[in-house]
C-alpha cells in the first residue's frame, strides 16, 4: 500500500515539474485555469472550489495569484453585486488551452471509474488515515501550491 502511494505522489510531483517547466504555471494553477475554461463562462469561487473538489481557502490563493498575473479576471456578478465572479482573461485562455494533461486530472478520473462502494471506502480509509496522523481537520491545500510564485 505504501508502494502505491509512493508512486501517486511521484506521479503528482513529476506532473507539477513538468507543467512548471512547459508554462511556467504549477499544475493546481493550470488546473484551476481549466476548470474556469471547461466551465465555459464565470463561476464564483465556491463554484470553482467544488469543480477543484478543493476547499475554498486553498483555491482563492491560487486564483489570487493567477489574477495578479492577469490570467483571470475577477468581478461583481452584475446579476447580484455581491457574488464575486472568476473568469479567464484572454491570456488564461490560451494558457489553458496550451496546458499539458496533469496527473491530478488523471487521478479524480481513475477515482471515478472506481465503483461507489470501492470510492466511498477509499473516501473513509484517507479520511482516517489522515487522521490518526494527525492531518485530518486542516484544509489541504491544493498539490504542490504552498507559498508557490507564478510566473508570467
Amino acid at each position: 500500500m505504501l508502494g502505491s502511494i509512493r508512486r501517486i505522489v511521484r506521479l503528482l510531483r513529476q506532473s507539477d515539474r513538468d507543467a512548471e517547466k512547459r508554462t511556467g504555471l504549477s499544475g493546481a494553477q493550470l488546473f484551476v485555469l481549466r476548470e474556469l475554461r471547461e466551465a465555459g463562462g464565470a463561476l464564483t469561487p465556491g463554484e470553482l472550489s467544488r469543480h477543484t473538489l478543493t476547499h475554498q481557502s486553498s483555491v482563492s490563493g491560487v486564483v489570487r495569484r493567477l489574477s495578479d498575473a492577469g490570467y483571470v479576471r475577477r468581478a461583481r456578478s452584475p446579476a447580484d453585486g455581491r457574488r464575486v465572479e472568476l473568469s479567464l482573461t484572454s491570456s488564461g485562455r490560451a494558457k489553458a488551452r496550451r496546458a499539458p494533461k496533469l496527473a491530478q486530472q488523471q487521478l479524480i478520473s481513475a477515482i471515478d471509474l472506481l465503483p461507489a462502494k470501492q470510492r466511498a471506502a477509499l473516501a473513509r480509509g484517507l479520511l482516517q488515515l489522515t487522521q490518526k496522523i494527525g492531518i485530518g481537520a486542516e484544509p489541504p491545500p491544493m498539490f504542490f501550491e504552498e507559498g508557490a510564485a507564478v510566473a508570467k
